[in-house]
């Protein structure tokens, strides 16, 4: 038996985070004389003994490890938390969590309010798509990732989206999309079908994280000059996207800009500021009637109301002593 002060328990305090829970119950699965593992002789590429779980992870992690070795370990592991629950999928999380805590990372590092909801839902994302996963198709831990990685994603645009008091005039706010963190980019265009989440992943990987495009097809099987292609592919769809989600923020800006500004103005909107409306709401627009107010039964017994910023009218005749003011006609 083993001493249970062995095992940290910082993951369960009060003031830890979910990720941080999950890694501190895994701690237990793998800490004493039977930690849990998996039959090494069922995989070609791992030794022919039962291997723990964390030394499972770390072997998965290496980067000459073959992605078919790491279907067939994730597939095992995805059955055995579909069948047995409980532990083992406390096991899978574990295994993947070097990748869900970079993920809440990412989420989280320009987040100004509590990460804590952020981490809950990457983990959530990742234990819901077990049940769903596809495990006929190839790298299963991929799309693990990606699964997780929209639903934290999905968390934080909704307290960003949240409602805010804001008043009329100039103020600061976070800039829409398609700006802000290469990551939430990205993870966007995958879930509006720009590009698929294998050449996001790839992208992410030679552009941003830094890893040479050599190694990212060593590690898919592919040739150089393939991934080169297929991430020029992926880009030139990626610039299309980010380009038309411009142009339709850009118009959106001046149709909300012209909306206030006639709401909050009593003056007659100029031809130009009509034209503007029209244009934002693809709508032709029309007069009521198509006369001015002056006609029909509204004219009767008043008078025009004179226009503002006009030249004056001309001036009145005097009146003769003794006659008699005309009185309004309709005709």
């Amino acid at each position: 038996m083993y001493s249970r002060d062995a095992v940290p328990r910082s993951g369960f305090e009060r003031a830890a985070m979910p990720l941080d829970a999950a890694r501190a119950a895994f701690e237990w699965l793998v800490t004493g004389d039977h930690p849990v593992a998996v039959d090494g002789r069922l995989f070609p590429g791992l030794p022919r003994r039962r291997v723990p779980l964390n030394e499972l992870r770390d072997r998965l992690l290496r980067r000459r490890c073959p992605q078919t070795l790491r279907d067939a370990v994730w597939a095992h592991l995805v059955l055995l938390a579909r069948t047995e629950g409980g532990t083992w999928t406390v096991g899978a999380v574990g295994v993947a969590l070097p990748a869900l805590t970079s993920i809440a990372a990412t989420l989280s590092a320009r987040f100004a309010g509590d990460p804590s909801d952020i981490h809950a839902a990457v983990l959530a994302g990742f234990v819901a798509e077990l049940e769903t996963i596809d495990l006929r198709r190839p790298r299963i831990m991929l799309r693990l990732r990606w699964a997780a990685y929209r639903a934290g994603h999905a968390c934080v645009r909704e307290a960003l989206d949240a409602p805010v008091p804001s008043g009329h005039g100039f103020r600061s706010t976070l800039p829409p999309p398609p700006w802000g963190h290469p990551d939430f980019v990205l993870a966007r265009a995958v879930a509006e079908g720009a590009i698929t989440a294998a050449e996001a992943e790839l992208i992410g990987a030679t552009r941003l994280e830094g890893v040479p495009l050599a190694d990212a097809a060593a590690e898919r099987d592919v040739s150089y000059q393939a991934a080169k292609k297929a991430r020029q592919r992926a880009e030139r769809r990626l610039v299309a996207y980010l380009c038309e989600a411009d142009t339709a923020h850009r118009e959106g800006d001046v149709a909300t800009r012209v909306a206030e500004t006639v709401a909050i103005t009593d003056a007659q909107p100029s031809p130009r500021v009509t034209a503007l409306r029209a244009r934002a709401s693809k709508k032709t627009s029309a007069h009521v009637s198509p006369q001015g107010a002056s006609s029909g039964v509204q004219g009767c017994g008043t008078r025009p109301a004179s226009r503002a910023n006009t030249t004056p009218p001309p001036e009145q005749p005097q009146r003769r002593p003794g006659s008699t003011p005309g009185e309004p006609r309709c005709a």
